[in-house]
């Protein structure tokens, strides 16, 4: 099939881009002579508008329209499954990502995306004058790029951003901790430049709900995600700057900045707009059935009797196991056809099955806003709102009401822990359960044991979203899940730490060796999977 063979031919076929400036990007900026990195001869599209809702669908990337490809390098194939969450049932002829053999034809895509889909188009956007004309409107465009870029860091470490687009052949890498500062400062200006439009009143000349995927022009929603992406952005420095971490988190947390996510009308989902667009996810599992659910959530909701497993995944549709909830483990020897029949994303059961093709991408909740709030509290930072008992349950209740479950006595649940996960056709896959913890709160415990309840919680409310629990899984080592069964790395990847990172694409190689070495040097490890990102320090949580 073509996506098979875009999957797997030797180098990326890139898109020309067509664009005569180099790439500035205001606080921030991107790579450089991406002409190599394009084959498409569509010109891009300098309407306000289109470039907009380009760069809001470029995060998690569906804005290629009815070809999904892309979004299944860019994550599908690495953090969905890395993560827990997902585990396909389809070999790819055997060596992949999936066993940590990680395959140089996929693992650039994740970098192609962020400079061509995201930051190229905002700069279009300013090449059009919108910061100056219309700077709320380039408030929301720098929000979108924080969140994009950060994704792309923390798969790959440090990358071009500072002196990117300058009139040079070749171009710096920075540190991921300066890409970080650039970030805290970006956010910066967006929230006051948000703070200052809405208290003035002031009134665009045009309709920017229909440009705004997420929010339908409502300015206030998006400051709110700009405190709640520098909170997520702060817990992620933890280990590596606890300073700067406590300052930045605080900074977010703190009323006079506008507030942060509280309820499930301020998560961000993106929704699927225009022909031939859909939920590139959804598409991938329903059309072409290359993803199910991976052994680890469904280990985790079927022992807590959680309420959502049945607006996450599907029940089998295996003969010999019909109608149960099983999912892969991840590294598994599978063949399509025996494997395709174990659970999926929940596109068929019940009477309003969660995922269509035209379900929005959610990319971030307020419950996983109420779970950063609650760590705050746990380590005694300000203006967390409340204590970190009381923040995690409100987590968990926001995120049961999210998926149409509300259950007041799954919080007090004190004795059900996570399954062990049973293959029903190779019990070389089986695994013990992979922790004791439980749902309800233990004043009593260690702060360790607090920090795996609330991430493990987190974890389960943020499901499909696999780029950021992967994150959280390597920052904290929660929830703990199940080591990858073939492990084909050739070594470079610890089984029981897991997958780290992904390498840099091989078009950086072939086009600006030198810089990528020096950016190498700044990783502090070898370009492979098991080289450890700033930000993941190997030391305890607290």
């Amino acid at each position: 099939m073509k996506r098979n063979n875009y999957i797997y031919r030797s180098s990326m076929l890139y898109r020309l881009l067509l664009l005569t400036s180099v790439i500035l990007l205001g606080a921030a900026s991107c790579t450089k002579n991406f002409e190599t990195y394009n084959t498409d001869n569509t010109a891009v599209n300098t309407d306000i508008a289109s470039l907009m809702k380009h760069i809001q669908m470029g995060i998690y990337n569906f804005s290629n329209g009815g070809d999904p490809n892309s979004y299944q390098l860019q994550q599908n194939l690495n953090a969905d499954c890395f993560s827990g969450y997902m585990m396909s049932a389809n070999p790819f002829g055997g060596n992949t990502n999936l066993n940590y053999f990680l395959v140089t034809g996929w693992n650039g895509e994740a970098f192609k995306v962020v400079y061509l889909d995201v930051l190229a188009y905002i700069n279009q956007l300013k090449g059009l004058g919108v910061d100056q004309d219309y700077p709320a409107v380039w408030a929301v465009a720098q929000i979108v790029q924080v969140m994009a870029m950060d994704r792309a860091t923390d798969i790959y470490g440090p990358l071009p951003y500072s002196q990117a687009g300058a009139a040079r052949s070749d171009v710096p890498y920075d540190s991921q901790q300066d890409i970080y500062n650039s970030f805290f400062t970006q956010l910066d200006a967006a929230a006051a430049t948000l703070r200052n439009f809405i208290s003035s009143g002031e009134q665009l000349p045009f309709q920017f709900s229909s440009m705004d995927l997420v929010y339908d022009g409502d300015f206030t929603h998006w400051l709110q995600l700009a405190n709640s992406l520098r909170l997520r952005l702060a817990m992620h420095i933890v280990k590596a700057d606890p300073a700067l971490a406590r300052t930045e988190a605080e900074k977010a947390l703190d009323p006079a900045a506008g507030g942060v996510i509280t309820d499930n009308a301020g998560n961000m989902n993106v929704k699927v707009s225009g022909a031939g667009f859909s939920n590139p996810l959804v598409f991938i599992a329903r059309n072409w059935t290359d993803i199910n659910i991976g052994a680890p959530i469904q280990a985790y909701l079927s022992g807590y009797n959680d309420p959502r497993i049945g607006r996450y995944m599907d029940k089998s549709t295996d003969d010999a196991f019909p109608a149960q909830y099983v999912g892969i483990r991840i590294g598994s020897s599978v063949i399509k056809t025996a494997y395709q029949t174990y659970s999926t994303i929940n596109m068929k059961d019940g009477s309003n099955p969660s995922f269509t093709l035209n379900t929005p991408v959610q990319l971030m909740t307020a419950a996983e806003v109420y779970f950063l709030r609650a760590e705050a509290a746990l380590r005694g930072w300000a203006n967390a709102g409340g204590a970190a008992q009381a923040l995690y349950e409100q987590g968990v209740n926001t995120s049961l009401a999210q998926w149409g479950v509300p259950d007041a006595d799954y919080v007090n649940d004190d004795t059900s822990t996570p399954a062990a996960y049973t293959d029903p056709k190779n019990a070389a896959n089986n695994a013990p359960a992979p922790s004791g913890i439980t749902i309800k709160w233990d004043e009593a415990a260690t702060n360790e044991q607090k920090l795996e309840r609330i991430i493990t919680q987190k974890w389960i409310a943020m499901f499909p979203e696999g780029q950021e629990a992967w994150t959280e899984f390597r920052r904290t080592g929660y929830p703990k899940l199940f080591p990858v069964v073939n492990n084909n790395s050739g070594g470079t990847i610890d089984t029981d730490i897991q997958v780290r990172r992904l390498p840099y694409p091989q078009n950086e190689y072939n086009t600006n060796r030198n810089e990528l070495n020096k950016g190498i040097q700044l990783l502090g490890g070898a370009d492979n999977g098991g080289t450890r990102l700033w930000w993941d320090v190997d030391k305890g949580n607290f």
